[in-house]
């Protein structure tokens, strides 16, 4: 059993070894490497998009003010 399992980690070393990475990872990697204040403003900027707090009342009446839609829009009402 032991003969066995050298085989598969000889195996998976060699596949370890191999491993592949993109044009574009690459081209992250050292732009980051080269700008690492680009994460903290790339954070900033979701903070003023979209990291707010929910307001419960206006989910609420959007919902409610929903139109439903038909299933098929081109179709007339019967």
């Amino acid at each position: 059993m032991a003969k066995q399992e050298s085989r598969l980690d000889k195996f998976l070393g060699e596949f370890r070894q191999q491993t592949y990475e993109s044009e574009f990872t690459k081209f992250m990697r050292e732009y980051k490497q080269q700008k690492p204040q680009t994460e903290a403003e790339q954070r900033k900027s979701r903070s003023i998009w979209w990291d707010h707090k929910q307001d419960l009342d206006t989910q609420r009446r959007a919902k409610e003010s929903r139109v439903k839609q038909q299933a098929y829009v081109y179709q007339n009402k019967v």
